[in-house]
């Protein structure tokens, strides 16, 4: 099982990013998916989740501003970005918690992070 993120780059203050996080694998079923970041020097913290019913979280820096979705169909999970700030500049990781086929337990799994740059 893997996820790949995929979208980040660089933007300027206000504009506006989509991220996106695919899984591949044989997956028995995918439970919460998320999005945490990590900005130069500091620790990595959760940016919003997603429950597989729907129900959303988000970090209050973030509400607002950003919107997590997923399609079921897919396991894929997104998330976009408005009104970006610099201070949203960081590597933003991926997460899901997923039950993989024929595999006994629960996992998190990680994607590879993307970078997210918000600088004029």
């Amino acid at each position: 099982v893997q996820l790949q993120a995929s979208g980040g780059g660089l933007v300027q203050p206000g504009g506006s990013l989509r991220l996106s996080c695919a899984t591949s694998g044989s997956i028995f079923r995918v439970n919460d998916m998320g999005w945490y970041r990590q900005p130069p020097g500091k620790p990595r913290d959760l940016v919003a989740s997603i429950t597989s019913s729907g129900s959303t979280n988000y970090a209050d820096s973030v509400t607002g501003r950003f919107t997590i979705s997923r399609d079921n169909a897919k396991n894929t999970v997104y998330l976009q970005m408005n009104s970006l700030k610099p201070e949203d500049t960081a590597v933003y990781y991926c997460t899901a918690e997923i039950i993989p086929a024929g595999v006994a337990g629960i996992y998190d799994y990680w994607g590879q992070g993307t970078l997210v740059t918000v600088s004029s």
